[in-house]
């Protein structure tokens, strides 16, 4: 309740200078507080939402009326909020004959909406999933039942999820999951709902809110990317430069169980794409002496990034660590067990996320899940490699030091780039791309697989991705370029965007060289670049100008015709394009 006052309060606060985002929400309850809520969580996150709140109950009226006030909004976001209530009366009201295929009728109801929308808008949706409200009819044997309500509920949201592996511009915001985390009876409130058929109760509604929000933001690009572990009493339990190698806390028996529990939670992390990094006051080769030698360690060398241990102080390592990946503070999340440590840390570093760890051990993992740290919008197979690549990364770096001429560096490491057009095989990376890509992004586009597929089908369009590799392996899929072809005789930049790990090496040379010969290959006369300035994305403010583009009203052009080769140290290899 408390909370739930505390965002409506935010509601008089200006929003004047957020971001703003166009949010629609759809719901066959109450939604009014969930409007509220939402608004009020968005001051606390720097956004603005601007939301347009259908009717109550109003959902198929304003989806399936392609003259409805939602399509005159046209949101960014959908949000379709579909209560377990209301789901229950239908089910009642269903044939005993006909319940054993009534999950498979809601989906196929709910996936109706979803192709409407799709046909209409190029807005992204975030559905909720339903709360498993057992009625209690047939008790424990509800489970063996295809025609009982919770059997038909679970089946239901099951199949919403395949239903989301489907749709590339589908999200599901988990609200079963947050009802199992904070309660059956903490999410309900019947007499709200008696009174009011508000579904959720004051103390779920921040909750929901900040699932929401949690979601969005991970579609435009605001998420977690890298994990700081301390190491004492945080990743293994008692100090290794006192108790040794045989005396930390870490396995299967006692406490030790915990640290356990917590590493192979960061190591699934790491196989998600996480990037795994150590920041600790220790002796270097002690330290790593445990991650090589002992036999209950789950993390192991490879599966740390970058491994900051000397006697430091940990604001000056984080710095370190920063700028060896290349990424935001707020793209960033700091464990340590100490509490002066994390608040020396806190203040130095505000952008940085670090959570206030339990005192207990055993408290560490449900309080970081419970947290939600590391939402995502997007997975591909290669954010798998991810910490491999940052470890090639620091190999380059060290090598960069051995020459002081640049050009002797860049030949040295033998690079090789793969043009690709956007494809079946590129455009999951490519979107993922676009959503990841914050700081090196001209003009901050995010794209879905949808919009993807539908730019490599027209033929109003050029697009392209870059793969570099060299000496020390893959970078996989680093750029992509989307280039619009305009009625008159130019070619304008859409989309340049870049993987920060490879800057300095000569890429927007090369791939500069590459648009220019699109542009003369399509007979365009001019390049037309435009820089859109975001919150992150300072970095390539004067990226047009030292490419020897000219500003022209808010615009940077390049003549074709007069346009120099630049030298780029990168062999150039073409893939053939393969069917979208």
């Amino acid at each position: 309740m408390l909370e739930f006052t505390r965002l409506r309060r935010n509601l008089k606060k200006d929003f004047n200078g957020f971001k703003t985002v166009r949010v629609a929400i759809l719901s066959d309850s109450s939604s009014q507080l969930l409007h509220q809520a939402l608004k009020g969580h968005g001051y606390d996150r720097q956004l603005n939402y601007d939301i347009y709140e259908a009717d109550y109950d109003q959902i198929e009226q304003q989806i399936f009326n392609p003259a409805s006030e939602l399509y005159d909004f046209a949101p960014e976001l959908i949000i379709i909020a579909k209560n377990t209530h209301a789901l229950l009366d239908r089910f009642y009201n269903t044939s005993i004959s006909g319940r054993n295929g009534f999950a498979k009728k809601a989906a196929y109801d709910i996936q109706s909406l979803i192709n409407k929308i799709n046909g209409q808008l190029s807005a992204k949706i975030i559905l909720f999933n339903f709360q498993e409200i057992d009625d209690k009819v047939f008790g424990n044997y509800a489970n063996n039942l295809a025609h009982s309500f919770l059997y038909q509920v679970r089946k239901l949201n099951v199949l919403l999820m395949e239903e989301a592996q489907m749709q590339k511009a589908l999200f599901i915001c988990d609200l079963q999951q947050l009802t199992m985390l904070h309660g059956f009876h903490s999410a309900l409130d019947n007499k709200t709902y008696i009174n009011a058929d508000q579904s959720w109760s004051l103390e779920f509604l921040p909750l929901i809110a900040k699932n929401i929000s949690a979601i969005i933001e991970s579609i435009n690009g605001n998420f977690k990317k890298c994990l700081v572990l301390d190491l004492d009493n945080t990743l293994w339990g008692g100090v290794i430069g006192d108790d040794g190698l045989e005396g930390i806390q870490i396995g299967s028996l006692g406490i030790g169980k915990a640290f356990t529990l917590l590493q192979k939670w960061v190591k699934e992390l790491k196989k998600r794409g996480i990037i795994i990094c150590v920041c600790s006051k220790n002796i270097e080769s002690v330290a790593k002496e445990v991650f090589e030698k002992h036999p209950e360690m789950i993390l192991r060398p490879d599966d740390i990034a970058v491994f900051a241990v000397n006697w430091d102080n940990k604001v000056d390592n984080i710095h370190f660590i920063k700028s060896t990946l290349n990424i935001g503070f707020d793209s960033m999340v700091f464990l340590d067990d100490s509490a002066f440590e994390r608040t020396m840390v806190k203040e130095a570093i505000p952008a940085l996320e670090v959570p206030s760890l339990p005192e207990d051990p055993a408290d560490y993992l449900p309080y970081l899940q419970s947290l939600n740290l590391f939402e995502t919008s997007s997975y591909t197979m290669e954010d798998e490699h991810r910490t491999c690549l940052y470890k090639e990364e620091a190999e380059r770096l060290s090598l960069q030091k051995v020459y002081q001429n640049e050009d002797e560096f860049l030949k040295t490491l033998q690079m090789e780039a793969e043009i690709a057009p956007v494809n079946t095989f590129t455009i999951p990376r490519a979107a993922q791309l676009s959503q990841r890509s914050n700081q090196f992004n001209l003009r901050t586009v995010r794209y879905t697989e949808a919009d993807l597929e539908k730019i490599a089908h027209s033929p109003g369009y050029i697009s392209f991705t870059v793969r570099l590799k060299d000496k020390f392996g893959d970078n996989g899929i680093i750029s992509l370029i989307i280039l619009k072809k305009d009625a008159q005789p130019s070619l304008f930049i859409e989309t340049w965007l870049m993987s920060c790990r490879v800057l300095k090496r000569g890429v927007e040379d090369f791939i500069l060289n590459r648009i220019v010969e699109m542009a003369a290959t399509n007979h365009c006369e001019t390049i037309i670049g435009e820089y859109l300035p975001s919150a992150k994305n300072a970095l390539v403010k004067d990226h047009y100008a030292k490419l020897g583009f000219e500003l022209e009203d808010s615009l940077w052009s390049l003549s074709v015709s007069s346009y120099k080769t630049k030298r780029a140290f990168i062999q150039n290899k073409i893939v053939q394009s393969e069917p979208a």
